[in-house]
């Protein structure tokens, strides 16, 4: 019987061991997609305690906390920030098999060197210690990207940023980290959104033009891909939840677009056409420059309506979609492939069930001389689990080359959810550790060495080009 969380967790055979100990462990990190504050970052935050740190921003642990009957207040609510770790201390070992029980000890073991299991019984002991540690300049956001073995790292961002805690990183001399922006223009492809009026002229006041037309607006937002571009973004983002495509010409997107402005409610095939023409625009751009597109498919949002009343949206109310995107996925890249305007594009889908799809379709579009153009990405959000993690590894060793995965992510608005990457490294080693033990691959160490410290490290850093 192996020991919970030992030095070989996850690790199942000695060619696991070898390959995450030798080569995965040792690698850095481009932690490509993230929803850290940049604005912490800057100001090298410290936390007061450790539910600040923790339990502040993550609908992770809220989601489960709420499951396991506790309380509101205890969990976005007014109760004290001991009061709100008992409770999450009282839901952990109800976590056992859930990703987050292993990640909650894998934080503490890697920040905080505690061994002992969160507990009702331990949890006293553990916050006293832990809000001791975080008085140390070694907890300051700062120090912990340093401790992780982080180069670069992406924070997720609006077009309208002023982006100004990005250059005040980068003032920070005795700071090597490259804190990057990412291009999330989320707020100007969602038409049918009841803030897009508020958006356009927040955009306009930004950009100094007044937008009237699909002209106008096109014009804004390359001013803002220039802008980020020069603040050293390379990365764009799209939350589509569903993709959806239907050809229109630049004048008929026009007119929706002034219709809309005008507060006139669209109907269904006006908003796609719009979302259609906006997202290949900004395909073309993300080309132009050689930016990465990232496009995450496949959520259903704030599903609880009195919760997102109460609450607001990202507090633990969305779900896996099962929406039918793949004849409009296909259209999107290939319309964008036919004009040589298609960007390198990562590809996540929350619905599991679907990497099959994706998977296929990637092989379609791959680029003469690019390597591992069209990505499948990693594990996400509901999915980024164990079994979630393996069978995207698999779906993409059966379909494509595993080799060029440019690897996992943290996905998280957490400095403490760095290990993660831990994770994934230790179950991919042990993935390709049992191919050989099973005789599925060769025992070929310099071989699988290599192929690990890409799908670590390399891959990503000559991918993204950011290093």
């Amino acid at each position: 019987m192996k020991t919970f969380l030992d030095d070989n967790f996850l690790l199942n055979n000695k060619i696991a061991e070898m390959l995450y100990h030798k080569y995965a462990k040792v690698m850095p990190i481009i932690d490509y997609h993230s929803h850290l504050s940049s604005r912490e970052i800057a100001e090298n935050k410290k936390y007061k305690n450790i539910t600040e740190a923790w339990l502040s921003k993550d609908h992770y642990k809220w989601r489960v906390m709420r499951i396991n009957g506790i309380e509101e207040k205890y969990i976005t609510g007014n109760a004290s920030d001991k009061e709100k770790f008992l409770k999450w201390a009282k839901t952990i070992p109800s976590c056992l098999g859930n990703s987050l029980h292993h990640w909650t000890h894998l934080e503490l073991q890697r920040f905080f060197g505690i061994e002992a299991l969160l507990s009702s019984q331990t949890a006293e002991e553990i916050w006293l210690k832990c809000n001791d540690m975080l008085k140390s300049n070694e907890f300051s956001t700062k120090s912990l990207i340093e401790r992780f073995n982080i180069k670069v790292l992406c924070t997720t961002d609006d077009p309208v940023d002023s982006l100004e805690y990005h250059n005040n990183i980068t003032k920070d001399i005795n700071f090597g980290v490259k804190i990057l922006p990412t291009f999330r223009p989320d707020n100007f492809i969602n038409i049918d959104n009841n803030k897009f009026i508020n958006c356009i002229e927040n955009l306009s006041k930004v950009a100094g033009l007044t937008i009237n037309s699909f002209e106008d607006l096109k014009e804004a937002l390359i001013q803002r891909i220039n802008f980020f571009n020069n603040i050293g973004c390379r990365i764009s983002d799209h939350s589509l939840e569903n993709l959806v495509y239907l050809d229109c010409t630049d004048a008929e997107v026009s007119k929706i677009l002034k219709k809309a402005l005008a507060g006139y409610r669209l109907t269904d095939t006006e908003v796609i056409k719009y979302k259609t023409k906006i997202l290949l625009f900004l395909g073309k751009e993300y080309a132009y420059r050689n930016w990465v597109m990232q496009l995450h498919i496949g959520t259903i949002r704030n599903i609880n309506k009195k919760m997102l009343k109460l609450l607001g949206p990202d507090t633990g109310f969305d779900s896996i979609g099962n929406q039918v995107f793949a004849e409009s996925l296909a259209k999107t890249l290939d319309t964008l492939d036919q004009k040589n305007e298609l960007p390198k594009t990562i590809l996540y889908c929350l619905n599991p069930t679907d990497n099959y799809v994706i998977g296929s379709i990637i092989g379609c579009f791959s680029g003469e001389g690019i390597y591992g153009k069209i990505q499948l990405g990693p594990a996400w959000w509901f999915t980024d689990h164990k079994d979630g993690i393996l069978k995207q590894i698999k779906v993409l060793t059966n379909l494509g080359l595993l080799e060029t995965f440019v690897g996992m992510v943290s996905d998280s608005r957490s400095f403490f959810s760095f290990t993660r990457h831990e994770y994934f490294r230790r179950i991919l080693c042990n993935f390709i550790g049992t191919l050989v033990e099973t005789g599925e691959a060769p025992n070929d160490i310099n071989l699988l060495g290599t192929i690990i410290q890409n799908l670590c490290f390399y891959n990503a850093k000559n991918y993204f080009g950011m290093l």
